[in-house]
């Protein structure tokens, strides 16, 4: 009887403490938060960007903790060890993917600007620029649907590593992946917010025109209706112009900017998360190499 006790208490010190570290409840909140934007439409990307740097440097700053990496290292076994690096590196390609459609968009989107600057908006150059722009956008459009796809699988995995009742699994480990999860969900989310998933490029491009006589300055937005998605705007902007169905040079010019200011955004975000992700990639290593 003695000796079964003695298993309990040891077995307890080996999980998180029974009163948790401040950070412990700070994760979750940032957890909660996170989870609760991608119930609405009105988060914006950066926003959530934000929240996911915020809850990464959260768990890494549980990593450093000594009762965090004892944990780890007596109570996750291979599987989870592995589980554990491959969502690092998985995240970690998720974001390169991004980065890579981001900077693409912003280069081909330079070269019809400088057209625009140019005045030529009516002339051969504009179209021939405008065309080119429209196709590198299907080429990273159908580069995301890929990614998106796979996707699919690696969110149905870590649903079911999060239900998991598996005793190997700590409280930490559980952390973790949640962490994973929701993070692999925001920036599919993105990802579809570059692609215009709803496909309202597709739309009449008069319907798409009628709202967007009066551009305004924007932050980039989950919800992808065609008067939000700056994308969008200037995908319908250039076809609408490169089918003779001329706007003012001012609107082409404005919408251009917004989304200029989108993608910089994006960037910016998705630089810091990718540097945040690299650190607490570093820390699993540094645990487990021990």
């Amino acid at each position: 009887m003695e000796s079964n006790t003695k298993n309990s208490m040891h077995i307890r010190c080996n999980s998180l403490p029974s009163a948790p570290h401040p950070l412990v409840p700070q994760f979750h909140e940032n957890l909660q938060r996170l989870k609760d934007s991608e119930a609405t439409s009105t988060s914006s990307i950066s926003h959530k960007l934000s929240g996911l740097m915020d809850l990464h440097d959260c768990a890494d700053k549980l990593l450093q903790l000594s009762t965090t990496q004892q944990t780890l290292t007596l109570e996750c076994g291979e599987k989870s060890v592995d589980d554990l690096l491959e969502g690092s590196l998985r995240l970690l390609d998720i974001c390169s993917t991004a980065q890579d459609c981001l900077l693409r968009s912003k280069e081909n989107m330079h070269v019809v600007q400088s057209v625009i600057r140019r005045k030529s908006v009516a002339g051969v150059e504009f179209t021939v620029e405008g065309e080119k722009y429209l196709t590198s956008r299907k080429i990273i459009k159908k580069e995301i649907q890929k990614v998106v796809k796979n996707l699919k699988g690696i969110k149905n995995e870590l649903i079911a590593c999060s239900s998991s009742k598996d005793n190997e699994n700590s409280s930490i480990f559980v952390m973790l992946k949640e962490a994973e999860a929701v993070t692999v969900r925001s920036l599919e989310s993105m990802l579809l917010f570059v692609s215009d998933s709803k496909g309202q490029s597709k739309k009449s491009i008069w319907s798409t025109m009628s709202k967007m006589m009066q551009p305004t300055r924007v932050t980039c937005d989950f919800s992808q209706e065609s008067d939000s998605n700056e994308f969008v705007k200037v995908d319908a902007t250039l076809q609408s112009l490169i089918s003779h169905k001329v706007l003012s040079v001012e609107n082409i010019h404005s919408h251009m900017e917004n989304l200029e200011i989108c993608i910089e955004d994006l960037e910016g975000g998705v630089e810091q998360l990718s540097r945040q992700l690299i650190r607490t990639r570093v820390s699993l290593l540094n645990i487990f190499s021990q």
